[in-house]
């Protein structure tokens, strides 16, 4: 351990015995307020966990209430989200700006209460939670980036990071692929809680999972300990001291009762999704002598609090001094790892996408691998890896991290593509990274629930998802995304860019980059494409951008056709052509088009790499090609053609004849509908 990075540990005796019991009924109480108030919500969970959550706040998580982005604090996700009242109850009582007129404002539009809680919204909420799983999956993305940090500044790095799981949590696949790649990185400074309460929704958990979850992450190489009493304080700091010893990640099996202290339905399914009832509610808090107004915070809890949110901060005003002398003695370190915290671009990341650019065919996933080459050159903080097709998809760049060395960049996410999404959103959330992941388009299926939190949370994941159509072949249907594309448009703040050569890869590249508000993906061939001459379609040139990154990321698709800029031939009587095409298809749109005008048609290519940002000529026929779902293309054009239906099995370029997706076919179609259409 570095002599810059030794925390100070809490202080155990700033926490007295009888305040436990109050500090735990405190959060038990303010919990249930809560959802009293909003007449909806999960009650059970925070009542069994308060003890262990308490315990270790007071105990042992590293933070500031002051300053919830504090670079080297602890992190931690409550993964079972629905118990979000004991997460705002344990932020209100340690001074985080969430004041009592929020917590009265629980579940309400508007409020910093959200029914699950949500990044973003609360300060001191490190993830988005409610989809089951999925917080585990994040917690084990930020001890990978925890150790990633050590490994490159490891003065001013030495934090840890804590999950609280429910049963739902286990049962979920995602839990499954995160464990197992966390013991296989040996993620020492992990340690999850499990809130061992045998209650879903439905009833007793051996309904449905009768699963040794001890021996289940034992095998995945965690250490494992059971605290057969959750009530039981002393025990539980015993267990998260053992666990910090640990060399592996620990999982604890804390056994808890839902709804604890809830006279009517503590222990049983009906504790977890609704309120208690004023009724109840008094009885549980008549049961053990609470006879304070709702919304309490007991004076003796509050001064607790206080003394501990004080400690914290004086942690964080020594790792600030820390740095500083980090600051004199390694200046070009420190300046790098608070430009990777900010999120800002270093120079040269334009001028390495320029070089990118050649003159010989290629697939877009080949110029997409050269793009990560050149730019991983130049920006240290990019990492990521892929679901074991780092080959395929072009996405091999330098040695693979192991639990020995966390210098490296790439990660073998094995194939996992859940956990890989919802890794990449944690490492993502912790700062200090930019990240990417990538698989075959027909399996962004696997991961859609991360990438859909990677949007909902704004992080800047950047998803290369390769062999992009029926062209994939040989490997048939299984492997052949249809609707895959169209599905990934529709959700909300996913930039879904689909470039057609080396200059639009590049841009697409930069693009994603640049953006520090939610995620991309890019969208890339297995064939190998033309490189498109610039008079063969309306888009902008690769050079065009003489800019910084960042601006010039922002010009590097807008749209495609100028306001204004409309087909019109003077006395030509044949109707105007404008095709509009993506990817792989715009070297068939310009053909095409180059067909139509021997024709004597008007006719243009327009590669809208962006959809979003296409502007349809109203005084053209509009024509769409695209190698997948037409179902997104209505409205925006006349004629749709792509292909609506599973593919088949053989090469590429039959498979494509076979949809009708060649120039011969395409130039039919569109014959025939302007000879209609007349």
């Amino acid at each position: 351990m570095s002599p810059f990075s030794v925390p100070r540990p809490l202080d155990p005796p700033a926490v007295q015995p009888d305040t436990d019991q109050l500090a735990v009924d405190t959060l038990r109480f303010l919990a249930a307020d809560m959802v009293e108030a909003a007449r909806s919500g999960h009650p059970g969970m925070p009542m069994g966990a308060a003890p262990m959550a308490w315990t270790l706040w007071s105990r042992h998580l590293r933070h500031d209430p002051a300053d919830p982005d504090w670079a080297d604090r602890d992190r931690f996700v409550l993964s079972a989200g629905h118990g979000s009242a004991l997460l705002y109850a344990l932020l209100h009582v340690f001074g985080y700006d969430l004041p009592t007129a929020e917590l009265r404002r629980f579940r309400q539009l508007g409020s910093r209460t959200p029914g699950h809680p949500e990044f973003g919204v609360t300060p001191g909420v490190e993830c988005t939670t409610g989809p089951l799983g999925q917080g585990l999956a994040m917690a084990v993305g930020m001890a990978v980036a925890e150790r990633m940090t050590h490994a490159r500044f490891p003065a001013v790095t030495e934090h840890r990071t804590y999950a609280i799981v429910g049963d739902g949590c286990l049962m979920e696949g995602v839990s499954h692929e995160a464990a197992s790649l966390a013991g296989q990185l040996g993620l020492g400074r992990l340690i999850v809680l499990w809130d061992d309460n045998a209650i879903t929704i439905d009833g007793a958990v051996d309904r449905a999972c009768a699963d040794d979850q001890l021996a289940r992450f034992a095998a995945y190489g965690w250490h494992t300990e059971v605290v057969s009493d959750g009530t039981d304080i002393g025990a539980v700091d015993a267990a998260l001291s053992r666990a910090k010893a640990d060399a592996r990640p620990s999982f604890l099996a804390v056994r808890t009762v839902i709804g604890h202290g809830a006279p009517e339905v503590a222990g049983t399914a009906a504790a977890h999704g609704s309120p208690l009832g004023a009724d109840q509610l008094a009885r549980a808090k008549a049961a053990v002598g609470w006879e304070y107004p709702p919304f309490t915070v007991p004076e003796p809890v509050a001064a607790t609090c206080a003394v501990l949110a004080a400690l914290g901060a004086d942690d964080h005003a020594d790792w600030t001094r820390r740095f500083a002398e980090f600051g004199s003695t390694a200046p070009d370190s420190a300046s790098e790892f608070a430009r990777a915290r900010a999120g800002v671009l270093p120079e040269g990341v334009h001028a390495a996408l320029a070089r990118v650019v050649g003159a010989s065919p290629r697939a877009t996933r080949q110029s997409s691998q050269a793009c990560l080459t050149a730019v991983s050159a130049v920006l240290p903080e990019l990492v990521g890896g892929s679901a074991d097709l780092a080959g395929s998809t072009g996405t091999a760049f330098g040695s693979v991290l192991t639990r020995d060395d966390f210098s490296s960049r790439a990660i073998a996410f094995g194939i996992r593509e859940f956990a890989m999404a919802a890794v990449l959103n944690g490492i993502s959330l912790h700062g200090g990274f930019r990240v990417f992941g990538s698989t075959f388009l027909v399996f962004a299926d696997y991961l859609r629930p991360a990438l859909r939190l990677s949007a909902l949370m704004g992080q800047p994941v950047i998803y290369v998802l390769t062999h992009d159509s029926v062209a994939v072949g040989e490997d048939g249907p299984t492997h052949q995304p249809v609707e895959h594309l169209e599905s990934l448009r529709l959700i909300p703040g996913l930039w879904v860019l689909r470039p057609a050569d080396d200059a639009e890869t590049a841009l697409a590249w930069e693009l994603a980059l640049a953006r520090t508000d939610g995620p991309t993906a890019l969208i890339l061939s297995r064939q190998s494409l033309p490189q498109l001459e610039p008079a063969a379609v309306v888009r902008v040139p690769a050079d065009a951008p003489d800019l910084p990154p960042a601006e010039s990321a922002a010009a590097a698709f807008p749209r495609p056709v100028p306001a204004g800029a409309h087909l019109v031939a003077r006395g030509n009587p044949r109707r105007a052509v404008e095709i509009v095409a993506t990817g792989s298809e715009v070297a068939l749109a310009a053909a095409v088009a180059e067909s139509l005008r021997a024709q004597g048609y008007p006719a243009r290519a327009v590669s809208a790499p962006d959809r979003s940002r296409y502007v349809p000529d109203p005084a053209a026929v509009r024509v769409s090609v695209e190698a997948g779902s037409t179902a997104g293309w209505a409205g925006l054009v006349d004629l749709a053609i792509g292909i609506d239906e599973f593919g088949h099995s053989g090469p590429g370029h039959e498979v494509l004849a076979r949809h009708g997706l060649t120039a011969t076919a395409v130039l039919a179609r569109i014959r025939a509908y302007l000879d209609g259409a007349r």
